[in-house]
């Protein structure tokens, strides 16, 4: 068996294996392919795989000779044209790209998209969303201090006392939850807001305030995802927020539903609010912001306040996200290839068919469907 690790477009960074991933493949008799160049950007050279028993190829010699072929992000129609039978794995979110894995499935591609695994138990070591999200909240935090044109911590000294910043987070996710503890340890005051009760706890322990506003609907069977609340929790959660952004130095949104338009909880007029300087840094860009201003990978000054919209922090740490994202990968191919290195497509599995969209010539995922 063969399988295929692509170089990744222009503006990402990362790679879907790196060498000491590909090692672990080639150990079990796998044959692994590498287009030219893929991990360069990820300080992982041709060599490197080389050393690891891989062989460099071109883009086409890639494509045709592999299995399964690994890319984080979706192909170009035309490369998908030539993959009938084989197995594609990425992140290729097909709640947004519904028309395109109508392709994919006309081409005959079986396709399994890693941000569509049940959020189980079983699921976490293969969780690419989760470990993504883990650096993204990290980098999050960064990018507002360097952005942020005051001290994070507070200062006491001969020339004056100065404030600690004051920083909000909405949405207590992984992402969340690790802005919070990287913003605890540059010495900011922080407060959380989230729908879901349940993590309170969680935020409490990092050393965070949490902001509570009764009458949430249910998120329990929601599979860690936020869900659509009533029109009552709405305003009431309205308030609440522009209460807290109304002081805040800093502000990191990271609310998003599956299949949705990220939903909007920072107003035009609660950003107003904010005082000159201010920064917010909008990690649901990628569906449509949770700001009305956000557009994504754009930096905007909108009555003094900075609004970063970033989907793709975890790129800018490109080389630990490849990483992480590899070990998610071969533990994925797990269930998927025996340990004689043969493809086994178990459908009884949960998280083999929850996680593929195409196969057969049709779409399969009942989501999709």
């Amino acid at each position: 068996m063969i399988i295929g690790l692509l170089k990744e477009p222009t503006h990402e960074t990362r790679v879907s294996l790196l060498a000491e991933a590909v090692a672990t493949l080639t150990k079990k008799g796998i044959t692994v392919v590498v287009e030219n160049g893929a991990g360069e950007k990820a300080y992982c050279s041709n060599a490197a795989y080389e050393k690891e028993g891989a062989q460099i190829k071109s883009r086409s010699e890639v494509l045709s000779s592999s299995d399964i072929i690994l890319s984080i992000h979706q192909l170009e129609l035309s490369e998908i044209q030539n993959l009938k039978s084989k197995i594609a794995v990425g992140v290729y979110q097909p709640l947004f790209n519904v028309d395109a894995m109508k392709g994919w499935a006309a081409a005959g591609v079986t396709t399994f998209s890693l941000d569509m695994l049940p959020r189980t138990t079983r699921a976490q070591a293969m969780d690419v969303l989760s470990s993504q999200a883990n650096i993204a909240g990290y980098k999050a935090v960064l990018t507002a201090a360097n952005s942020y044109g005051r001290y994070f911590p507070m200062f006491m000294t001969a020339a004056g006392s100065i404030a600690p910043a004051k920083l909000l987070i909405l949405g207590a996710g992984v992402a969340g939850l690790q802005a919070i503890a990287t913003a605890k340890r540059l010495g900011a005051v922080v407060e959380v807001f989230d729908t879901r009760p349940a993590v309170k706890e969680e935020v409490m322990s990092l050393g965070a305030k949490f902001v509570e506003v009764e009458g949430a609907a249910d998120a329990s069977k929601a599979g860690g995802y936020a869900v659509e609340q009533s029109e009552d929790f709405l305003q009431r959660q309205k308030a609440r927020i522009a209460e807290s952004i109304a002081k805040s130095d800093i502000v990191i949104t990271t609310a998003q539903i599956p299949g949705k338009k990220a939903p909007i909880l920072i107003t035009e007029e609660m950003i107003q609010a904010m005082r000159n300087g201010s920064v917010i840094i909008d990690l649901a860009a990628a569906t449509g912001g949770n700001t009305p201003i956000t557009k994504n990978n754009e930096t905007i000054n909108y009555n003094g306040v900075t609004i970063i919209g970033n989907s793709s922090l975890q790129s800018t740490m490109p080389s630990d996200a490849s990483k992480l994202y590899g070990k998610n990968v071969l533990n994925f191919l797990q269930l998927i290839i025996t340990k004689e290195g043969e493809i086994n497509l178990n459908w009884e599995d949960d998280l083999v068919k929850g996680s593929c969209v195409t196969h057969n010539g049709e779409i399969v995922h009942e989501r999709l469907k």
